[in-house]
C-alpha cells in the first residue's frame, strides 16, 4: 500500500479510485531525513481526488476526473509563506522570541508569534511583558539556560504560554501522550445523527471550471496555519468561506494573506453576538473549527451540539495534540509538534536539534482536514447523516515518523509509516504510475538525507534556512493584485482535471467583512 492509497483509505474512498491519481515526481524538493515529500504529495494527492470524487457525483457524467499531483506545485504551497511577497515585501515568520533555546538539561522550543503568548511567556518567567525585543532575548536566554527543560515547558503552559521541551522520538512514543495519538486513526471520521442525505444542485460542467463545493457555505472559526489552509481549499473549490475571527484577537496580518485566498474575513463575538453567530450557523453546510479541544464548547460549538441546532452539517475540527490525553487542552503549533514528537531530533545532530523543510505538519494536516470534508459531503449524499472529520498535527507527526529511518532502512513492520512500503507503486517524472520495485516509496520522500540544524537561539522555524522547498519554484508561483497591495504567493497544488487553477478572490484586510452570508 502507498502513502495516497493508505490515505484514501483512511478516508473511507474507494480503493479503485487510486487509479486515477498521477504523480510527477521530483526528488530535489523538500529533501529530509524523513520523508516529508512522500507525505506532502500523498495529502494533496487524496484532496484531490476526494475534490475530484465530489465533482463525479455532482456533474461529471465520464466518470471521476484524472487527478494529477506535481511535487514542485506541492512543495511551493507547503513553504507558500516563504514565497509569499506583499507589494515586494517578505513576510514575517517566526518572532524574535519564538526560538529554540538551550536549557540546563537539553532545549525547549517556544512560541511566541502572537502577542498574547509573547506576554504569557514573559510572565511565566518573572519578566516586564514590554520588555523590548533585544534585551527579552538576552534576559530569556540567560534564564532559561538554567532552568531543566520540562519544568520550563509546564511554567509556561500553566501561564497561558506555548513551550514544548524537546523529546526523542522513543520518549514521545513512551508517553501518555504520545501512546494516546498512536492509537487513534489519522483522519477520524463519524456520523452524528440519522439526517436525511444530502441533495446538491448540479453543477454543469459547461460553466468554466469544474467546482464541486459550490453553492456551499464554509464557516471557517480557525487560525494559524493547517485549519486555514484547509478552508482556503474549499475556498479554491467554489465554496463561499466565511472566516470569523474574535474581534480582540487578530490574526497575524501577513499569515493571514497567506491563508485568506478565496475567503471573506469578519469578526464576531460569541459572548456577545450569539444571535449572529446562529443565524450563521443555521445557514451553513460546513463549520470548521481549529481551537484547543474545549475551548468553544462553552459557546455550544462541540459536533454534537452544532449538528443538534444544525442537522445536516459537516463538522471538521483540528488541533494540535488531540482531542484526548493529558495534552488536548494543551496549545500547540507544527514547531512545538515537531519538538515534542521526536522529529526535531531526528531532523537534528547529536548537538543541536533540526527541523522540516516546511511546516509540512500544519501543511499536511490542512489537506487531510480539507479531503475529510470533501470525503464527508460526498457520503451526505449517498448515505445522510450529519458527519464529522478530526485530525491533529501530532498525529500527522506519527505518521511522518514511522517512515523510513534516518538512516534510510526499510519502513518494515511500519505499514501505516509515510513510505514504509517498499516495491509499492509510485510515478515517474512524467507523472504516469509506475509499478514498483526500488524506485517505490521506501526510498521515495526519503531525500539525500538533507536536514536543517538549528543552532541555539535560533528565532527561525520550520523551513526557514534558504528555499528549503528546492529549487526552481517559478513555475508555481504568480502575480495579482489585491486590496492589500500586489501579490505573489504559491499557486494551489490540488489538480483535477476541468478543475480550477487559481482562487478566484484575493485577501482582503483581515475582519473587513461583514459577518453574513452573501
Amino acid at each position: 500500500m502507498d502513502e495516497i492509497e493508505y490515505v484514501w483509505s483512511v478516508l473511507g474512498g474507494d480503493a479503485a479510485l487510486t487509479a486515477r491519481v498521477a504523480r510527477a515526481a521530483r526528488p530535489e524538493v523538500l529533501e529530509a531525513r524523513l520523508p516529508v515529500r512522500a507525505l506532502a504529495s500523498a495529502c494533496v494527492g487524496a484532496c484531490a481526488l476526494a475534490a475530484a470524487e465530489l465533482a463525479a457525483r455532482r456533474a461529471a457524467p465520464g466518470g471521476v476526473p484524472a487527478v494529477r499531483v506535481d511535487d514542485g506545485a506541492v512543495a511551493a504551497a507547503f513553504t507558500s509563506e516563504r514565497h509569499l511577497r506583499i507589494g515586494g515585501r517578505e513576510p514575517v515568520s517566526f518572532a524574535p522570541l519564538s526560538r529554540l533555546w538551550r536549557t540546563a538539561d537539553g532545549w525547549v522550543r517556544t512560541h511566541a508569534n502572537y502577542p498574547h503568548h509573547r506576554a504569557r511567556l514573559l510572565a511565566a518567567l518573572g519578566l516586564a511583558r514590554d520588555t523590548e525585543d533585544a534585551r527579552a532575548v538576552d534576559a530569556v536566554g540567560s534564564l532559561l539556560a538554567g532552568l531543566p527543560a520540562r519544568s520550563v515547558e509546564e511554567t509556561v503552559y500553566a501561564a497561558g504560554g506555548a513551550a514544548v521541551a524537546l523529546r526523542t522520538p522513543e520518549e514521545w512514543a513512551s508517553s501518555e501522550q504520545g501512546r494516546a495519538v498512536a492509537g487513534r486513526p489519522l483522519v477520524e471520521r463519524g456520523v452524528l445523527d440519522a439526517s436525511p442525505a444530502r441533495t446538491f444542485a448540479p453543477v454543469p460542467p459547461s460553466a468554466g471550471a469544474l467546482l464541486p463545493a459550490a453553492g456551499l457555505r464554509v464557516l471557517d472559526l480557525t487560525r494559524v496555519i493547517a485549519g486555514p489552509v484547509a478552508t482556503r481549499t474549499l475556498a479554491l473549490l467554489g465554496a463561499d468561506v466565511l472566516r470569523v475571527d474574535p474581534p480582540g484577537l487578530p490574526e497575524l496580518p501577513d499569515q493571514h494573506v497567506d491563508t485568506g485566498f478565496g475567503k471573506r474575513s469578519a469578526t464576531l463575538d460569541l459572548t456577545s453576538d450569539q444571535a449572529a453567530f446562529e443565524e450563521l450557523l443555521g445557514a451553513a453546510d460546513v463549520v470548521v473549527t481549529g481551537y484547543r479541544p474545549g475551548s468553544l464548547d462553552r459557546f455550544g460549538l462541540s459536533p454534537r451540539a452544532l449538528a443538534a441546532r444544525r442537522p445536516g452539517l459537516v463538522v471538521a475540527r483540528l488541533s494540535a495534540w488531540g482531542a484526548y490525553g493529558p495534552w488536548a487542552g494543551r496549545r500547540g503549533f507544527d514547531s512545538l509538534v515537531q519538538v515534542g514528537t521526536g522529529i526535531a531530533a531526528l531532523e537534528g545532530t547529536a548537538d543541536r536539534p533540526g527541523a522540516l523543510p516546511a511546516q509540512a505538519l500544519d501543511h499536511g494536516t490542512g489537506y487531510l482536514l480539507a479531503a475529510g470534508v470533501l470525503r464527508a459531503l460526498t457520503e451526505q449524499s449517498r448515505h445522510g447523516g450529519s458527519r464529522y472529520v478530526e485530525v491533529a498535527l501530532a498525529r500527522t507527526a506519527a505518521w511522518l515518523s514511522a517512515g523510513p529511518a534516518p538512516d534510510g532502512a526499510s519502513g518494515a513492520g511500519r505499514p501505516h509509516g509515510v513510505g514504509g512500503s517498499a516495491g509499492s507503486a509510485s510515478a515517474d517524472t512524467g507523472g504516469t504510475r509506475g509499478t514498483g520495485g526500488t524506485g517505490g516509496p521506501s526510498t521515495m520522500g526519503t531525500g539525500s538525507g538533507a536536514h536543517r540544524v538549528c543552532a541555539a537561539g535560533d528565532a527561525g522555524g520550520p523551513g526557514d534556512a534558504g528555499d528549503a522547498g528546492g529549487p526552481g519554484a517559478s513555475p508555481w508561483l504568480r502575480e495579482r493584485e489585491s486590496p492589500l497591495g500586489r501579490l505573489r504567493y504559491a499557486l494551489p497544488p490540488v489538480r483535477f482535471e476541468g478543475g480550477p487553477t487559481d482562487w478566484e478572490r484575493a485577501p482582503g484586510p483581515w475582519g473587513a467583512d461583514a459577518a453574513r452570508w452573501v
